[in-house]
């Protein structure tokens, strides 16, 4: 492992937060701003297939890797467990997630030669059906749909007959009281349709005030011949959001259902996204794949071998050829520091 201090001294917090930079999703970002090295070389080596698979699929594809439609959905998910009510917007997410989830499974699918990503994508759900299903419930602005219920249909009819009611009642009084308004004009204060009445008239129009302009001029008033539709209305648009909760809870109780697998969808995306931005981190910097040498397994191959102790600098070195400390590329590239002159590493082996 690590020191902490040997980290600091690496910057390698900074390095995390410029590769958080070439991340498609908020996920794959706050995961590479938090990334540890790996404290075991196979791990390194994974994620290092990880990398180069995506660096070849990249290469190979004009678009490369999309994640369109992909969000952060875990706190829903969270709730949804917890059989709270998500929003449509919410809802809306969690089928964009998904279908952006399945596309990146069908690219990598679809491609030959990659099989550490075809592994990673293998148990990815994606749930069609729970897609289209929100999608038919839920339109674009995150609204319930009318085709939704029909309980929700027919409370929404009725709504329009009552609005058209009131609007043809108030266009009436507005023509026959002309000399008693400031405008022609019907507005709403809360969900109460009014008319813009002088002060000076008022009672030429008698009904509830439910607002003053700022010069005292002017009256909101809700005339009395309307009130009862008004009533009408605010009882109809309760009905109306009781029936959208229904339909909301419904299929947030259909996402709980499967809970566990849109949260591990989460992170093989996240992984996913953290590869790529491996990636084409690696690509802005023009960098190579490391050849991992372990030393103890060198060192004990030639003592076998030579059937005696291994002398100092048998064991194989490691070169590093043409470094560039990526945080100096950054600085040159987007901080106008000086050129990065390129050097050659070599690292002798430890005395056996």
């Amino acid at each position: 492992m690590i020191q902490a201090e040997t980290l600091e001294l690496l910057e390698w917090s900074r390095l995390c937060q410029h590769l958080s930079t070439f991340s498609a999703t908020k996920l794959g970002a706050l995961a590479a701003r938090t990334l540890r090295i790996p404290d075991r070389i196979q791990a390194s080596q994974d994620l290092l297939a990880q990398t180069q698979e995506v660096y070849r699929l990249e290469s190979e594809l004009t678009s490369g890797l999309s994640f369109e439609g992909i969000h952060d959905i875990g706190d829903a998910l969270e709730r949804a467990a917890l059989q709270g009510i998500l929003s449509g917007n919410e809802l809306l997410q969690i089928a964009t997630t998904l279908a952006g989830a399945r596309q990146l499974r069908r690219v990598i699918d679809n491609q030959s030669n990659l099989p550490v990503l075809t592994q990673l994508v293998s148990d990815l759900r994606t749930y069609p059906e729970l897609e289209q299903e929100i999608h038919r419930c839920i339109d674009d602005r995150g609204q319930v749909e009318n085709r939704a219920s029909s309980k929700l249909e027919g409370i929404r009819a009725n709504l329009r007959q009552v609005r058209d009611r009131i609007q043809n009642l108030l266009q009436n009084l507005l023509q026959r009281q002309s000399n008693a308004v400031q405008e022609p004009l019907i507005t709403q204060r809360g969900d109460r349709f009014v008319i813009p009445v002088k002060a000076t008239h008022k009672d030429a129009i008698p009904g509830i005030v439910h607002d003053t302009s700022t010069s005292g001029a002017t009256l909101y008033v809700e005339p009395h011949t309307i009130v009862h539709h008004g009533n009408h209305l605010r009882q109809l648009l309760r009905q109306e959001q009781v029936e959208e909760e229904a339909v909301r809870r419904v299929l947030t109780e259909q996402v709980g259902a499967v809970q566990p697998d849109l949260e591990k969808l989460l992170a093989i995306v996240t992984l996913l996204d953290l590869a790529t931005a491996r990636a084409r981190y690696s690509l802005w910097l023009g960098a190579n794949p490391p050849r991992f040498i372990d030393f103890a397994t060198t060192a004990n191959a030639a003592t076998a071998d030579l059937g005696v102790g291994l002398p100092t600098g048998v064991a194989e070195s490691i070169t590093l050829r043409q470094l560039r400390h990526p945080l100096l590329v950054w600085q040159q590239q987007h901080e106008q520091g000086f050129p990065v002159v390129p050097i050659d590493l070599v690292i002798q082996p430890l005395s056996v």
